[in-house]
């Protein structure tokens, strides 16, 4: 199945209630079951890596496939690990390539019994639950910063807590200060001094808890202002001021495409202001991986040559996100070069040659290459997304959230 996706202007007007942080919501999930809280959380994200989250902690059986939800790969595998039981855990195909020898080796420093029944490095797992006591762990800080809060979360329930000692630059910094900061909402106090994370052993605190609305997703809708000639939207929900590393995207929407934000209430108002176009972008996203594709397509359909570094981690997502994006992205005429490992950069030259039409964009099943192409539509008279439903993983009402705003959305 494919959708075909048009819209007659360039005119962006209306108001969007945007899903519930992912990021959030799936650290609470997992904090929210160490604090044996009688809470439910409110406002729970309904993608699909939450929702097999939600199952798994909810569920009575041993045995848990996790689909393509790397995040509940991991998160599960640290928490499996002190639940007392037998518990097996496997993934769809891609998922059994996406390395989690890293957390596993952590793990067992602490005590875990953890054994690959597949290839080594690699779910499927069996994990035998039992105590685990804290240790001084050792990780390279460039790694994914899931195998970290995987980790933290567990470490104040772990006899002695758990010191961890990050080496080397640290990837995705913002995503390890939200985990430390709803740790800390659930009554669970840390200490980071230079690259040195300490969590003593204490319990939290069950709290009443509400999701934010999620800043990825946001993204989006950001990239189809800049598109838009004539701009007034209100994403609700959504927080200037908020833990997700993901809200600095405003201030560049601002100083790259003169997108304004505005809050309003607990609702963020997009307009357009007049800026100087500039003659290249560069950002580095260590930071922020999950808003690199909506950039990478952005600046190419502005025709803004750029050099974007920080995305080493974009390998190892729910695809090779680096190598989908090349592929993709020469349909429109735009040859990608990586300069060094983990980076992207465009010269701004278009080769008629290689332009298709149609264009008809494979998402690999990654959900953020069906969100970030979808409003290429803003300027380019149609554009083909295979595999649409594949945006159930973060944002199911997306499609609908479109034509909501005037995008024509055909399947065949």
């Amino acid at each position: 199945m494919q959708y075909t996706i048009t819209k007659t202007d360039k005119i962006l007007e209306g108001e969007i209630t945007l899903p519930s942080s992912k990021s959030i919501s799936n650290r609470v999930l997992i904090i929210n079951s160490l604090s044996y809280s009688p809470y439910s959380i409110e406002n729970l994200s309904d993608s699909d890596d939450t929702r097999v989250l939600e199952e798994v902690l909810n569920g009575n059986t041993t045995h848990f496939d996790i689909g393509h939800a790397g995040t509940a790969m991991r998160f599960l595998t640290a928490f499996l690990s002190k639940i007392a039981g037998e518990w097996t855990v496997t993934g769809s195909e891609r998922m059994q390539q996406r390395p989690i020898g890293i957390l596993v080796d952590a793990l067992r420093q602490l005590g875990a019994s953890i054994e690959y029944t597949g290839e080594e490095g690699f779910p499927p797992l069996r994990i035998q639950g039992s105590a685990l006591t804290g240790t001084v762990i050792e990780l390279d800080g460039s790694i994914s910063s899931q195998y970290i809060s995987a980790l933290l979360m567990i470490a104040p329930t772990i006899r002695g807590g758990m010191t961890l000692k990050l080496l080397n630059q640290i990837t995705s910094k913002p995503y390890i200060e939200l985990t430390l900061q709803l740790m800390n909402q659930f009554g669970v106090h840390h200490s980071w001094i230079e690259n040195e994370i300490r969590i003593d052993e204490q319990r939290y605190e069950a709290i009443n808890f509400s999701v934010e609305a999620d800043w990825s997703g946001a993204s989006y809708w950001y990239a189809m202002a800049a598109l838009s000639d004539q701009c007034n939207l209100l994403l609700k929900g959504l927080r200037l001021e908020s833990l997700q590393g993901d809200s600095s995207q405003s201030e560049w929407f601002r100083e790259y495409f003169g997108v304004l934000s505005v809050q309003e209430g607990n609702n963020v108002r997009l307009t357009k202001i007049t800026i100087p176009e500039p003659k290249n972008i560069a950002i580095n996203f260590i930071e922020n991986p999950d808003i690199a594709q909506t950039f990478v397509v952005l600046a190419v359909f502005k025709k803004i040559p750029f050099h974007f570094k920080g995305l080493l981690t974009l390998k190892i997502k729910e695809t090779n996100r680096i190598l989908a994006l090349q592929q993709e992205i020469s349909k429109f005429g735009a040859t990608l070069d990586e300069p060094s490992n983990g980076d992207l950069a465009w010269n701004g030259t278009i080769d008629q040659n290689l332009v298709e039409y149609p264009p008809v964009i494979k998402t690999y099943h990654d959900h953020r290459m069906a969100l970030a192409f979808a409003p290429a539509a803003m300027v380019y008279p149609q554009i083909c997304i295979e595999d649409p439903e594949v945006i159930t993983k973060s944002y199911p009402g997306y499609w609908d959230d479109l034509r909501k705003i005037g995008f024509e959305i055909v399947e065949s």
